[in-house]
């Protein structure tokens, strides 16, 4: 593993569609890799980002066409940070109840499960909502934590 180095935030805004979802994990994964996160690291990263935009544009921009998710990523301390924020409609995380995945596959509910893997892919996940500011969710992952 080459050594991380910190450096600005690096910023880009996204069309809320789900044709540019490539195009995000790209673009996280990208930072990733320049600074030094394993493959395994950088596949979670890529998967949680992935399932916060999906979630992004399927719950806060539901019938809403032209929204943006800005996203910012920085590196500090061997940690990246991804913030991402909408504005689109808001939700209270606390309200989606932890999935079952023991359950027999018939029995669970189809979706849920956005939250639950980025908690268990990143060290940290945090959700705010504000009239003036919209939406941020912001995940971090800290080098050499396989999640």
């Amino acid at each position: 593993m080459k050594a991380a180095f910190d450096f600005q935030m690096i910023k880009k805004t996204f069309d809320a569609n789900f044709d540019v979802l490539d195009e995000i994990r790209e673009f996280v994964a990208a930072i990733a890799h320049q600074v030094g996160f394993s493959e395994k690291e950088i596949y979670s990263i890529q998967l949680a980002a992935d399932e916060a935009s999906t979630n992004i544009i399927e719950h806060a921009y539901a019938g809403i066409l032209d929204g943006k998710i800005a996203i910012e990523c920085q590196v500090v301390n061997e940690e990246l940070t991804i913030i991402m924020r909408d504005q689109g409609k808001s939700f209270n995380p606390s309200s989606v109840p932890e999935p079952n995945v023991h359950a027999n596959l018939s029995d669970r509910k189809i979706g849920g499960l956005g939250m639950y893997l980025m908690r268990k892919l990143m060290d940290k996940v945090t959700y705010t909502s504000s009239a003036d500011r919209g939406n941020t969710l912001t995940m971090v992952k800290r080098m050499g934590d396989t999640g």
